[in-house]
């Protein structure tokens, strides 16, 4: 399966499979660490450099349970993803990427609202979680308008496994947003 340079109209989610994994890679390393990244806002090449996932990560999300990496194609062509993993209460929202060439047209919105409709009606979560990049100000502002809010609750950045990067700073951590998730969606 392709990735798509085009922002699209109607959208189709599924559930991403084994065979699936080559492409949802690709997805992932365009949106944050790819040739076109760095003139992606949602970039981290400034941060981190190397890989930002690999397969055995990819298909360790799409087999572990309670969690699925939801696929998002436009005609049949993969655009975005998200990774959901169910936790007691809370949904855990990762892994997101949109395409570079279809960012900046509401498609991460739509994504991020059909995750959270899914997380609350598949497995009644009051709350979303996720974890960001405590440097990456733009990308948490973006998250903030979108009802998330900052908790102050940390978690170092795994260095020295390389799986999630090679660090250009020292002072790299997670900080843990959190938002309620409407009972009514």
């Amino acid at each position: 399966m392709n990735t798509a340079p085009h922002a699209p109209g109607r959208l189709t989610y599924r559930d991403a499979t084994a065979e699936d994994v080559t492409s949802l890679v690709a997805l992932i390393e365009a949106a944050y660490r790819g040739k076109d990244a760095r003139a992606s806002w949602t970039s981290e090449t400034d941060l981190l450099g190397g890989q930002r996932t690999d397969e055995r990560g990819v298909l360790e999300v799409i087999e572990a349970p309670g969690s699925r990496l939801l696929m998002v194609e436009a005609d049949g062509v993969l655009v975005a993803c998200c990774q959901l993993e169910h936790r007691g209460p809370a949904a855990y929202f990762g892994m997101f990427a949109v395409h570079p060439d279809a960012q900046g047209g509401g498609l991460g919105k739509r994504v991020m609202a059909e995750a959270e409709r899914r997380a609350g009606a598949d497995w009644g979560a009051g709350e979303m979680h996720m974890s960001v990049i405590i440097q990456r100000e733009d990308l948490i502002a973006w998250y903030e308008r979108r009802g998330y809010r900052r908790t102050g609750q940390l978690t170092p950045f795994p260095y020295g496994d390389e799986r999630f990067g090679i660090p250009r700073r020292d002072d790299l951590a997670f900080e843990l947003l959190v938002k309620a998730l409407d009972p009514e969606v």
